[in-house]
This record gives structure tokens, C-alpha cells and sequence, in this order.
């Protein structure tokens, strides 16, 4: 834990890059983005060599993996483009800059939905909407902005900006949108419906690296790809 205690690498992924985690009843879902494989792990004590219990994992369709969120049994892995740069290319890869979102069945595996990024390009976080699961936010990269979905026909119902370059994970409260800036290593409190910032959270120049991000209770968790680490953020959201 850092020294003001907010701060604290509570486990290792059992994947080398996680870039995607999604908590759940059961644990949390981490996403491998050279693999593309999906791990649902418990948020046990670790072991020592820092890992949790392994639950269960599936492969996935998705390519260069850059986000991930939970939803009544179901996973949405948000798929950057094509994943050539870390092994080689397989037929349901999605395009070179083209983003896609990909919906799965955790208890199944099974594909259950695809869909392209709206207005193409990459894209890194991805979230269901806390204050109307009917919808879901994407980043949309090529446009600095992010987007609410509507989820049953796929179409845009409104956009916001980002305040800066690389951004990432998110978490959706019924109050804002929590959005990481890797680069500036902040997670920034946004206004969903005018993309105005709020509350500034700095990661600690020794804590890892932010990339995705997901809620559990009051907390954040983050994971960083570079090392491998989880880490949680304490007390962020009141009740």
C-alpha cells in the first residue's frame, strides 16, 4: 500500500497483459490483450506468487483487447483493431483500426453478439451504463470522444469529449463517468451528460500503471498491462 494508504497492489493477473477487468458477484474477469483470453478470478488473499484462485477461462473472438465490462452474466470486450502486433492474425480478428464490441455468455462462452465501433477507429474503455443498462459507453478513439450506445439497435444517443489523449478504463456510477488517462496516469470524475470534469485521482509515480479499470463496493480496481499487477483504489465512491 502507498503511504497515504489510498493506493494498493492487491494481486497479480493470471494473464502477462491484462488490459481489461470487470468485477462481479463471483470475482473479477481480467482479459489478456496478446491472447485474448478471459479469466475469471477470485478476490481471495494471494498465494505467494501473488495470484488469486483461478476460476475459469474461455478464449475469446476478440483481437487486441482493450477494454472489458460485466452485465448480468454477460462480458463486453471491447476489441482494438487487429492484434498482428502480438501474434499472428487469426480469420475473426477484427480489422486494422477498425474497433469492434464483442458481447459473451460467462457461463458458456459463447459469442453472442458483434457490432462495429460506431464512426470506426480504435477504441479502449467500455462500460455498461449504470443508470440505464440499455445502454453502453465506448471510447471512440479517432474522435477524442466518448459514446452512449443504445445496445438493442446500435445506434449513437449521445457523445462527450475526452479531456485527453489515451484514455481507458471506465466505471459508470449513477452520479459520473470515471475515466482513466493512462499517460497522465489520473482517473478523472466526468460529468456524463456534458463530459465536464470533476475530482482528479493521481496514481502514484511507484503504484502500476493504469489501463482498464472496474468497481467493486466503494473501491476501483485497475490493472496494468505493462506489469501484470492489480491494483485497488480505496474508498473513491461514498455508500
Amino acid at each position: 500500500m502507498d503511504g497515504n494508504g489510498r493506493f494498493e497492489r492487491i494481486f497479480r493477473s493470471p494473464y502477462a497483459v491484462p488490459n481489461g477487468i470487470a468485477a462481479c458477484p463471483d470475482g473479477v474477469w481480467v482479459v489478456d490483450q496478446i491472447t485474448d483470453r478471459v479469466a475469471l478470478v477470485s478476490l481471495d488473499t494471494p498465494n505467494d506468487y501473488q495470484v488469486t484462485h483461478f476460476l475459469k477461462d474461455y478464449p475469446s473472438d476478440s483481437s487486441n483487447t482493450s477494454g472489458l465490462s460485466w452485465h448480468d452474466g454477460d462480458l463486453w470486450l471491447a476489441a482494438n483493431g487487429s492484434s498482428d502486433l502480438w501474434r499472428p492474425s487469426r480469420e475473426q480478428d477484427a480489422r486494422k483500426g477498425a474497433g469492434e464490441v464483442l458481447r459473451m455468455d460467462t457461463d458458456t462462452g459463447e459469442l453472442k453478439e458483434r457490432r462495429l465501433l460506431p464512426g470506426g477507429g480504435g477504441t479502449h474503455g467500455i462500460e455498461v451504463d449504470c443508470r440505464d443498462p440499455d445502454y453502453i459507453w465506448l471510447s471512440t478513439l479517432s474522435r477524442q470522444t466518448l459514446s452512449r450506445v443504445r445496445i438493442a439497435d446500435w445506434s449513437v444517443n449521445s457523445t462527450i469529449p475526452l479531456q485527453h489523449d489515451r484514455s481507458h478504463g471506465l466505471v459508470s456510477t449513477e452520479e459520473a463517468l470515471w475515466i482513466v488517462y493512462t499517460n497522465e496516469r489520473t482517473i478523472v470524475e466526468t460529468d456524463p451528460d456534458t463530459g465536464e470534469p470533476g475530482r482528479t485521482i493521481n496514481i502514484p509515480d511507484d503504484m502500476p500503471q493504469p489501463h482498464g479499470m472496474t468497481r467493486q463496493g466503494g473501491d476501483f480496481l485497475y490493472c496494468d498491462a505493462t506489469s501484470g499487477w492489480i491494483v485497488r483504489v480505496h474508498d473513491v465512491i461514498d455508500g
